[in-house]
C-alpha cells in the first residue's frame, strides 16, 4: 500500500473529516500544504480568519511596507520568483508571489476564508482533533498544523485613554488608505514598522509627532532596483539566483546569526556593527542632542534591527518632532506626556505591535492536548518550550509552526523549509509503521532545550546588554525563546536525520 493510500485510510476508517488541518494560509500554512501534498495527503483544509490569502503580507498594507529581507532569499527555495522589482521587494510584490504559489500548487481549493478558530481540543480515544470554527459546526482531523504566525494579534498600546480619542485611530497592521491622515498626526511607536512608514508619512502632513520609547539599531539600506537584464538571467539560468541566494544568505547569517547567537566569540562584529550604524546615524542627524534621542544603549541584536535610508532623515524635516516623554494619557483630541504637554492631533497612528507572548497568540487559540491542558496555560505557567521547534509533548498529531525557537532568524522561508522537513521524516515514519499518531517525547524535548539554553549562554540576549531593549524576543519571564539557537545548517541537519524515537508512534 503506497503512502497516499495510507495517509487517506486513517481519516476514512475513523469517520473523520479531513486528514489535516492547517490553520493560517501564510506562506507557513501554505509550505506545509505543499509538503502534505507531496507526502500523498489530499485530504486537507486550511481555515484563514482574513478574506484572502498571505498572511502578514495580506494583513499589512501601510505605505513602505516592504521586506526586510533581501528578495532573492524570501521565497521558497523551490520556487525561486525571478522578477523581484528591488533588493528589498515592496508589499504589494510579495501579496501577489502568494497569490502565484498557491496557483501553481492549486492551494486556494483547500482554503475557507473569513474564519475564526475558537478552540481544537485532542480526542486521546480517537486519536484526532476536534476543530471548532466560530459560528460554523465543528470539524475533525487526524493531522493539526498551526500555522497562525507569531506577529498575528496586534497590540494596542497600554496607555490611559487610547480608546478614548475621537480623531482617526489607525494601527499598521489594518491600515486605511481611505482615511485622510488630517494635518496633524502622531505615531506611537519605533520599531521597524514606524521605520518604513514614518519617512513615507511626514511629507503628507502639516505636522507629524513620533513618541519613542526604544530607539532602534538603523543600518543604511542598499535597495537598487534590479535590472530586467538580470532578472531575465534569473529565469532562463536558475542556477544563477541559487548562487545569488547563497550568498546572501550567508551574509545575513554572519550578522544576523553569529554576531547575535555566538555574542560572546565574535563581540568584536557586534561593536563593529553599531559603531558603523552610530556613524551612520552621524551623517544624518547633525544636531546632537536628536542623535542622542535616537541611539539604541542595548546591544546590537537585542532587539530586531532595521535598514532604512530615509528613516533619521525624516527627524530633520522641520515638520516632524521627535519626542521621547513617556505618554501619561490621551485625551479626545490630543496626546498628554508626563511633563504636562498637550499636543492635538487629528488622528493616531499605533506602530505599537503585536501581542506575542500573551495568551491568545501563542498559540493564537485554545488548543487543548492529553489530559485537558491547554497549551496556552502550560507555556505560561510552566515557561516556553517544545521539541526542534515545531513539536510538544502531550500534544499528539500537532505540529505547530511557532513553537519557542522556531524561527532561525534569517528569510523566514528557512524556517519554512525546515519545519517542511521536519514533517516528511515524521509522516513518513507514521506511515511506514501503519500507525495513526505520533507525539514527541518528554525526552526529546528535554534534550532540545538543554541544547537551546546552553546556547544561549553564548548569545546577545546572556552576554550583551539587553535590559533596555523592550525587546519581543523575550518573554515574561525574560527569556529569549523566539529565535532558534543554532546555525541554519545544523538546524536543517536535525530536521532531516533526528532520531525517530523522538517521538511515540501508536
Amino acid at each position: 500500500m503506497d503512502n497516499e493510500q495510507l495517509v487517506q485510510r486513517s481519516a476514512t476508517e475513523a469517520n473523520l473529516h479531513y486528514e489535516a488541518i492547517i490553520v493560517g494560509a501564510g506562506f507557513g500554512g501554505m509550505g506545509a500544504a505543499i509538503q502534505l501534498r507531496r507526502l500523498g495527503i489530499e485530504s486537507i483544509l486550511i481555515y484563514d480568519r482574513e478574506a484572502d490569502l498571505g498572511g502578514t503580507w495580506h494583513i499589512n498594507r501601510y505605505p513602505g511596507i516592504a521586506v526586510d529581507i533581501a528578495s532573492v532569499s524570501y521565497s521558497y527555495s523551490f520556487e525561486p520568483n525571478p522578477y523581484w522589482s528591488r533588493l528589498y521587494a515592496p508589499g504589494d510584490e510579495l501579496k501577489a508571489y502568494a497569490d502565484h504559489v498557491s496557483t501553481k500548487y492549486d492551494l486556494r481549493k483547500h482554503m475557507v476564508f473569513n474564519t475564526v478558530i475558537e478552540k481544537a481540543q485532542y480526542n486521546e480515544v480517537g486519536k484526532f482533533w476536534t476543530v471548532y470554527p466560530k459560528g460554523k459546526e465543528p470539524v475533525t482531523t487526524r493531522i493539526l498544523i498551526l500555522a497562525t504566525g507569531f506577529l498575528s494579534q496586534p497590540k494596542a498600546p497600554d496607555i490611559v485613554g487610547v480608546n478614548r480619542f475621537k480623531g482617526k485611530v489607525i494601527h499598521t497592521a489594518a491600515w486605511d488608505y481611505d482615511v485622510n491622515l488630517g494635518s496633524k498626526a502622531a505615531v506611537i511607536g519605533t520599531g521597524a514598522t514606524a521605520v518604513q512608514l514614518i519617512p513615507e508619512i511626514a511629507n503628507q502632513l502639516e505636522h507629524l509627532y513620533v513618541y519613542q520609547r526604544t530607539p532602534i539599531w538603523v543600518l543604511p539600506k542598499f535597495d537598487p532596483k534590479i535590472p530586467k537584464p538580470l532578472q531575465k538571467l534569473f529565469a532562463r539560468l536558475p542556477i544563477s539566483q541559487k548562487v545569488t541566494r547563497w550568498v546572501a544568505s550567508k551574509i545575513l547569517e554572519i550578522i544576523m546569526v553569529t554576531g547575535v547567537l555566538n555574542y560572546s566569540k565574535f563581540k568584536i562584529l557586534n561593536k563593529t556593527v553599531e559603531k558603523f550604524a552610530i556613524f551612520f546615524l552621524m551623517l544624518q542627524v547633525k544636531d546632537p542632542e536628536l542623535r542622542r534621542k535616537l541611539t539604541p544603549d542595548y546591544s546590537f541584536g537585542c532587539k530586531r534591527p532595521t535598514f532604512s535610508n530615509n528613516y533619521y532623515k525624516a527627524f530633520i524635516r522641520s515638520n516632524v518632532s521627535l519626542v521621547t516623554n513617556t505618554i501619561d494619557h490621551i485625551e479626545e483630541d490630543a496626546v498628554v506626556t508626563v511633563d504636562g504637554k498637550r499636543q492635538e492631533i487629528d488622528t493616531l497612528i499605533l506602530a505599537t505591535g503585536f501581542n506575542l507572548w500573551e495568551k491568545g497568540n501563542f498559540p493564537a487559540f485554545e488548543v487543548i492536548g492529553v489530559n485537558g491542558k491547554e497549551l496556552g496555560e502550560q507555556w505560561n505557567e510552566n515557561h516556553y518550550s517544545s521539541y526542534s521547534g515545531i513539536s510538544i509533548p502531550g500534544y499528539p498529531n500537532l505540529f505547530n509552526l511557532h513553537c519557542p525557537y522556531a524561527f532561525n532568524g534569517l528569510s523566514f522561508f528557512s524556517t519554512i523549509e525546515m519545519h517542511m522537513k521536519h514533517i516528511e521524516r515524521c509522516i513518513n515514519e507514521l506511515n511506514r509503521q501503519g500507525a495513526t499518531s505520533f507525539e514527541a517525547t518528554s525526552q526529546a524535548q528535554d534534550r532540545f532545550m538543554t541544547q537551546m539554553r546552553q546556547n544561549a549562554g553564548n548569545s546577545v540576549f546572556s552576554c550583551g546588554q539587553c535590559a533596555k531593549s523592550n525587546s519581543y524576543y523575550f518573554n515574561q519571564y525574560g527569556e529569549a525563546v523566539l529565535l532558534r539557537l543554532s546555525s541554519t545548517t545544523k538546524s536543517f541537519q536535525q530536521a532531516t536525520s533526528y532520531p525517530l524515537s523522538d517521538y511515540k508512534f501508536a
